[in-house]
């Protein structure tokens, strides 16, 4: 298992330097926003383009694509139902909740797990295209129309969607995937060294927000963050089991990938997304940092299980 813990120290290191930039004040007041806006308008964007395009659609879309969605699909449904059963609202709090209980940290925890433990990185081709192509789209759409509905007229919901840098990134990628048209090397070097920094950047505007934080002190905020990380390291890997040994009659290497895939942390992106909306903020920084904090014994735990 040494391959996740590769992929975790690398993590936290970085989280760690993002902790030690602000406890100390390098990067000035502000520099947390600063950083999660350049996330957001830029480099993931960058990201989300140079990843989708080049992805080949014809092998993603295997089994390990709808056990990996279908698993994502149980794991929200659940979040929401349990918001449900306790009363609260229905807004874009909601939804960012249902991220954090669903959406996997596959870049950058995903990638050095699959090469390092696995054996193959593309086996986390699947869960990086879907989440980047399909459900980080969709949930930003959600949050849009939940955070505006009550306040602004339809057409300015639909502008501020249609507007959306990480909507729009993933729709020119898609189009250019699907299209087979293979741009010079040459025009995707800006996307790649731009969008290179999205990882770095979250993690550290995530590591500067820690600073000063006291993470589980909301008791309002507490049930919602340890109900997501429950769901995202216990629900989804399960869902994900039942899936693909039962549904798609998957064993060996191929079950295990489909698991342990399912079972990664919730991804800083959706800290980034929730400082972006202004909702959710705390719930989903406690979430990135639990989930992390707790992933790597529920992984060993797998392995043990499954092997």
């Amino acid at each position: 298992m040494g391959g996740v813990l590769i992929g975790f120290s690398l993590v936290w290191l970085i989280i760690a330097l993002g902790y030690l930039l602000g406890r100390f004040r390098v990067l000035g007041e502000g520099a947390q926003q600063v950083l999660s806006r350049f996330t957001f308008f830029v480099a993931s964007p960058a990201l989300l383009f140079e990843t989708i395009s080049r992805a080949d659609f014809h092998t993603v879309f295997g089994a390990s694509f709808w056990i990996v969605a279908a698993s994502a699909l149980v794991a929200a449904l659940i979040f929401t139902l349990i918001w449900l059963l306790r009363r609260k609202p229905v807004d874009a709090e909601l939804a960012v909740g249902a991220m954090t209980a669903s959406y996997a940290n596959a870049n950058n925890l995903g990638l050095p797990i699959a090469v390092y433990v696995l054996g193959n990185a593309a086996l986390a081709a699947p869960v990086v295209v879907f989440q980047l192509a399909i459900y980080q789209p969709l949930f930003v759409i959600l949050i849009e129309v939940l955070r505006l509905r009550k306040s602004a007229p339809i057409g300015k919901i639909l502008l501020g969607v249609i507007r959306n840098p990480l909507l729009l990134a993933a729709l020119a990628g898609v189009l250019v995937a699907v299209s087979g048209w293979k741009p010079a090397a040459l025009l995707f070097q800006p996307f790649e060294l731009v969008g290179g920094a999205a990882v770095p950047c979250a993690l550290i505007a995530f590591g500067i927000s820690l600073f000063g934080a006291k993470p589980l002190a909301d008791p309002a905020g507490r049930m919602t963050v340890l109900s997501a990380t429950g769901i995202k390291l216990i629900i989804q890997p399960l869902a994900a089991y039942l899936l693909a040994r039962f549904a798609f009659q998957l064993d060996g290497v191929a079950l295990f990938a489909a698991v342990v895939l399912a079972g990664l942390p919730t991804a800083q992106n959706v800290y980034v997304i929730a400082a972006r909306y202004r909702v959710g903020i705390n719930q989903a920084k406690d979430a990135v940092l639990l989930s992390t904090a707790i992933a790597v014994p529920a992984m060993l735990i797998m392995a043990a299980l499954l092997t």
